[in-house]
């Protein structure tokens, strides 16, 4: 049996409500990488280009607000 075949059996036995997972990760696998690196940089843009983005704040702020230590990490 084939990979492709013993996959095709598998997929059989995969209830309905859980194919949205396995097509998820099949479209992650077969994913055009110059795609998804031009996709992502496209989305940093548009934050970039955000008026409402506001400030960054720094994760030793963020931490503390969050009551976790660095040294935790």
């Amino acid at each position: 049996m084939s990979e492709k075949e013993r996959a095709a059996a598998l997929l059989e036995m995969v209830p309905d409500y859980k194919l949205g997972y396995v097509i998820a990760y099949l479209q992650g696998l077969t994913a055009d990488e110059a795609a998804d690196d031009a996709f992502c940089l496209d989305m940093y843009h548009e934050y970039l280009r955000d008026p409402e983005r506001g400030d960054m704040v720094p994760l030793a702020d963020v931490l503390k607000e969050c009551g976790v230590s660095p040294d935790e990490l």
